[in-house]
């Protein structure tokens, strides 16, 4: 039997993508990200000065942090004021690792860019949507730049699209809503540059292991719905 999907979407089909761009006012790029019902809001800020161990290098810096609002899911999660958990730290070093690996950082001077990535609301894939989105966000920020002459050029070398990948009764499916997330046997996150060249790949079996052949469905599908993401971050950016 193959598992029916929630919302009635193909095997290997995305979930609505809408980028709302410029949606605050005083950071220097930001972009509300819907993918299906969940929404990150996504916000770039650029500040003189780099970390220590990046001193003297003429190199610049970017760094990630990721927030899930109380209210993002159906009961109410408390804030992280003190200690961070060890999934929020896992996930702001994943979104902040994808985008760096976007920048020619040398480009940028002695400045640190720091991605905030706020999930207003969570059907699961909020770190993929986060540096889907978060992209875009960086993407504006840099275009701004360059626009009052700040930078010569942008120093984005490649686009950075991120996916979630499952299998749910023995089949490959993309981009996991939540009650599919819960129910995955594997469950994999994956992220590509515009070359197609795969950044990070996060992936575990939950309840069931799975062959070398379905580890290859499971990257050709991530690859096709990457590809659809990223024309969809280039006609934003167009608008």
């Amino acid at each position: 039997m193959t598992w029916q999907r929630p919302d009635g979407r193909q095997q290997t089909q995305l979930r609505p993508i809408h980028f709302e761009k410029n949606f605050t006012q005083f950071a220097a790029g930001s972009v509300l990200a819907h993918c299906g019902n969940t929404k990150v809001l996504c916000t770039v800020s650029i500040t003189p000065g780099v970390p220590n161990f990046l001193l003297g290098t003429d190199q610049g810096w970017l760094t990630a942090e990721y927030r899930m609002l109380p209210s993002a899911t159906p009961q109410r999660k408390a804030r992280e004021v003190l200690k961070l958990s060890g999934r929020t730290q896992e996930i702001q070093r994943l979104i902040g690792r994808s985008l760096r690996a976007s920048l020619d950082l040398t480009a940028i001077g002695d400045n640190t860019i720091t991605v905030d990535t706020d999930v207003l609301q969570a059907d699961a894939g909020t770190r993929t949507t986060a540096i889907t989105g978060g992209y875009v966000a960086l993407a504006l920020a840099l275009q701004k730049l360059v626009e009052k002459g700040e930078l010569p050029q942008s120093p984005i070398r490649y686009p950075v699209a991120a996916v979630s990948v499952g299998i749910l009764e023995g089949e490959v499916f993309l981009d996991l809503s939540y009650p599919e997330d819960v129910a995955a046997e594997v469950d994999f996150n994956v992220v590509m540059t515009g070359n197609l060249d795969i950044i990070e790949v996060q992936g575990t079996a939950e309840s069931e292991s799975f062959s070398r052949q379905q580890l290859d469905e499971l990257l050709d599908v991530s690859q096709q719905g990457i590809q659809e993401l990223l024309i969809a971050q280039q006609e934003a950016l167009k608008t």
